[in-house]
């Protein structure tokens, strides 16, 4: 089926042009609305007509917060919310809350004064009492993406995080590691804690013990990765392997062997989650855990608006979205001595 975005990339027009057309907005000039009418014509594009009759009784607004807009992740993650979104006649204001508790809260209130009509959110940290109160202060629609929180029963589109880990682990012991480090983000964020459970699930299943010497956290940024790799690789007996557990500790991680004069995977091999295009065009190809991104943000979109319809009623649903491993070029056997010390 064609999408808003399949509209607006044939008439070249952006794709709010589209969602105003299909709004009878006016401010929109005869010209470019014939141009769109045009396209959605000859793609056979139909509009969803539940979600427009539903934005017209609304303000047509709906809030995303995700944790650090320079992730890649997250900025795919705004795209598919985004596309969703328009294609039901809704506008997204995004919010980037930099990781920090204090600024979500802040942009929490913000879009409670712009009366969005609901709201996914990529949660940072643990619960908290402030943050509760603040949800429920909006009194519209949560969706949690990414990130869930338990007990305040919102729904949740989430990758099996857990699965991500092990399977991660379990392809550097395949390939004969036995020292593996990993570079991780906070436990408060259920992500890096989960990861950490299958990255220690793989040990045990391979009968290797788990080493805390190994595990660092780097706050899911990259330059913390830097200095995290390189603190293991000062180790006395550094690991042969990395799992890094997101896009920016993986660039980090390969950036901090680079600088060391060490070989990836010659001297240490390396595995990270978030499968990006930048994977596939470096040297080496970098193997990775893919997250179906944009599956994820267009079914926190269809929970959100099925939740404004009241089509799903209930406590909320958690969707668990599965991980795949893709296998390239900087996973292999250990080299036949320990990687270079370097201080």
């Amino acid at each position: 089926m064609a999408t808003i975005r399949d509209v607006a990339r044939l008439a070249d027009v952006s794709v709010a042009t589209v969602s105003n057309v299909l709004n009878s907005a006016d401010r929109v000039s005869p010209e470019l609305s014939a141009r769109v009418r045009a396209a959605m014509e000859k793609l056979s594009y139909t509009p969803h007509a539940g979600a427009r009759s539903l934005r017209k009784r609304s303000s047509g607004l709906i809030g995303l917060v995700v944790g650090d807009i320079t992730n890649p992740f997250f900025s795919d993650l705004f795209e598919a919310v985004e596309d969703a979104a328009a294609a039901c006649g809704y506008l997204v204001l995004l919010c980037n809350s930099n990781e920090r508790s204090e600024r979500e809260e802040a942009h929490l209130r913000m879009l409670r004064t712009q009366r969005i009509d609901g709201l996914i959110l990529a949660p940072t940290g643990a619960v908290s009492m402030n943050r509760a109160s603040l949800l429920a202060q909006l009194e519209v629609p949560v969706v949690l993406v990414d990130r869930a929180m338990e007990g305040l029963g919102y729904d949740a589109v989430v990758l099996d995080n857990r699965c991500a880990g092990f399977e991660a682990t379990q392809h550097l012991i395949a390939c004969g590691h036995r020292r593996i480090g990993l570079v991780n983000g906070p436990e408060v964020f259920r992500t890096a804690a989960e990861r950490l459970a299958g990255y220690r699930e793989a040990l045990l299943a391979a009968g290797l013990s788990f080493d805390p010497a190994l595990v660092r956290d780097a706050g899911f940024r990259k330059q913390p990765a830097e200095q995290a790799m390189a603190e293991l690789m000062a180790l006395a007996e550094p690991p042969s392997a990395v799992f890094a557990t997101n896009n920016l500790m993986t660039i980090g991680v390969v950036k901090a062997l680079a600088d060391r004069g060490l070989s990836c995977p010659q001297d240490v091999s390396v595995i990270g989650i978030d499968d990006l295009p930048w994977a596939d065009a470096v040297s080496p190809r970098l193997s990775a855990i893919a997250q179906p991104v944009r599956a994820m943000g267009e079914a926190a979109l269809e929970l959100l608006i099925r939740r404004l319809a009241g089509t799903l009623n209930g406590p909320g649903t958690t969707t668990v979205m599965a991980p795949r491993l893709v296998i390239r070029r900087s996973c292999g056997a250990p080299a036949s001595g320990k990687p270079a010390h370097v201080d």
